[in-house]
């Protein structure tokens, strides 16, 4: 798997095809592989490019001291498509919504249009009881460690404080070990999970960097879940609404992690809106 060198360190990714480049971020506890059932389904004509994310199942620590509060986390994303020199990006969104305040930070002038799908927005961090969860976790001596082992146990992660309101399926086994392996084996991976988790949220904030999103001056596709609990329906809606060129599309009977739940019909949407602008003619 390439990696590329950015101001924080090495960052790994894949990348398949060539066109116009869509890159895919993905939740905490993640990495690229949560989008495996999507991406044969999308259409050919771009390059899709999927980094692993500091966010604890990345491969390689960052270096020592790196910066990854919210502001932080917006920087390396930005690092990244301009360490690999992309312009006029798709940047599609999954349960982590952080890097959807590149506007809020005066980073996103590499990034043409959104894909969002259910993630934090507006005052919902952390999210849900997941998100709750994790945050008690990573304040407790010890919790990571723990948390992750318990990750492997099915009975366990399909309860609702882990992964149960995440996916409406069982995750596979073989999936989620590729998940925690990382972070299990690595204390340097756990030290920049707790360096994002540790380094504090505040409502205020968070709330006037969704709101920036009126800013963004591309179009938009929020793909967002009808099902679940852990990332309200309505802001789907709100966000829709919110950003000047976006449209909403609702995936039924899916959870937050709706790539897992309804593959064909992710793949469905966001080819349409590759495929299509704004005008409704083909690219």
């Amino acid at each position: 798997m390439p990696t590329v060198q950015i101001p924080a360190g090495r960052v790994h990714y894949v990348e398949q095809g060539e066109g116009p480049p869509v890159v895919f971020l993905h939740g905490l506890l993640m990495n690229h592989t949560v989008w495996d059932p999507v991406l044969d389904l999308l259409p050919p004509g771009f390059r899709y490019i999927r980094p692993d994310l500091p966010l604890g199942a990345h491969p390689i620590p960052l270096e020592p001291g790196t910066d990854l509060s919210l502001r932080g986390l917006n920087r390396l994303v930005a690092d990244f498509l301009a360490a690999l020199d992309l312009d006029e990006v798709v940047l599609v969104h999954s349960d982590w919504g952080g890097a959807l305040f590149l506007t809020a930070y005066g980073l996103d002038e590499r990034v043409g249009r959104l894909i969002v799908l259910p993630c934090e927005a507006f005052d919902n961090f952390p999210p849900g009881l997941p998100g709750k969860t994790a945050t008690v976790a990573t304040r407790l001596p010890g919790g990571v460690v723990l948390a992750l082992r318990q990750l492997r146990i099915r009975r366990l992660r399909s309860l609702p404080p882990l992964f149960g309101w995440m996916a409406r399926e069982p995750l596979p086994d073989e999936l989620v070990r590729g998940w925690t392996e990382p972070g299990l084996r690595d204390r340097r991976i756990r030290r920049d999970l707790l360096a994002y988790t540790r380094s504090g949220f505040h409502a205020r904030e968070l709330i006037a960097n969704t709101e920036a999103l009126r800013r963004f001056a591309g179009d938009a596709l929020i793909l967002w879940s009808s099902a679940g609990k852990v990332m309200p329906r309505e802001h789907g809606r709100r966000l829709a609404e919110l950003i000047p060129r976006a449209r909403l599309v609702e995936i039924s009977d899916a959870y937050v992690l709706s790539m897992l739940d309804r593959p064909e019909a992710v793949a469905a949407a966001m080819a349409d809106f590759l495929t299509t602008d704004r005008a409704g003619s083909e690219r």
